[in-house]
């Protein structure tokens, strides 16, 4: 119960306008597994507008499946396309895209762009060749090259070539052929997991 002079200091602090104080203050303790959920909320509403604001600018994320790009993109790998620039574009080979499978377009690859409509594109003993010049093709690791022979076969018009950088263990425009340019879904742009091997292309 307050005191006659505890009280007289809270009537003359109302009539003055101020918030009395309270005489014997609780000290709100909030339970860690409170905060742990704030916190993760927290991070989905921030996750939420990344990727909204992301997919407003025409990107997308994407996750590699399986090594046909190896060693340059690894399975589990997460990447951000950009899906605006073959809008005002084209595809320029040696770009790394993201395209819809031809044989089931339900299902999405990521390959490496080698040659576009009018080229010619042959493959002696591993090595490509495009318009007869041999590609310089540092992406691909000595352990990955293939030896086989292929073409040569002239790129139709709104079609391209594509490869993965794991030559012996990829299935691409050798094996289904050439690539419209309408299942070409993006290039991609960056590489943003594992933390530890961020890129961008």
């Amino acid at each position: 119960m307050p005191t006659d002079g505890s009280q007289r200091l809270e009537n003359r602090m109302m009539r003055e306008g101020e918030a009395a104080p309270l005489l014997d203050p609780v000290r709100l303790r909030i339970p860690p597994e409170v905060v742990s959920i704030a916190v993760k909320l927290q991070v989905l509403v921030s996750v939420s507008i990344c990727i909204a604001f992301i997919g407003a600018f025409g990107f997308q994320f994407s996750l590699v499946h399986g090594f046909s790009m190896a060693p340059t993109l690894d399975d589990r790998d997460r990447l951000i396309v950009d899906r605006l620039v073959y809008e005002l574009g084209t595809p320029r080979p040696g770009d790394i895209v993201t395209l819809y499978y031809p044989v089931d377009p339900d299902k999405v690859f990521v390959k490496r762009v080698i040659a576009q409509e009018g080229d010619s594109v042959r493959i002696v003993g591993g090595r490509v060749y495009v318009n007869d010049v041999p590609l310089r093709e540092d992406y691909v690791d000595a352990r990955f090259r293939s030896y086989e022979d292929w073409g040569p076969e002239v790129v139709s018009d709104g079609y391209y070539f594509v490869l993965g950088d794991h030559r012996n263990g990829s299935m691409d425009s050798r094996d289904w052929g050439l690539v419209p340019k309408r299942y070409i879904i993006g290039k991609v742009k960056i590489r943003w997991w594992p933390l530890g091997h961020v890129a961008v292309f």
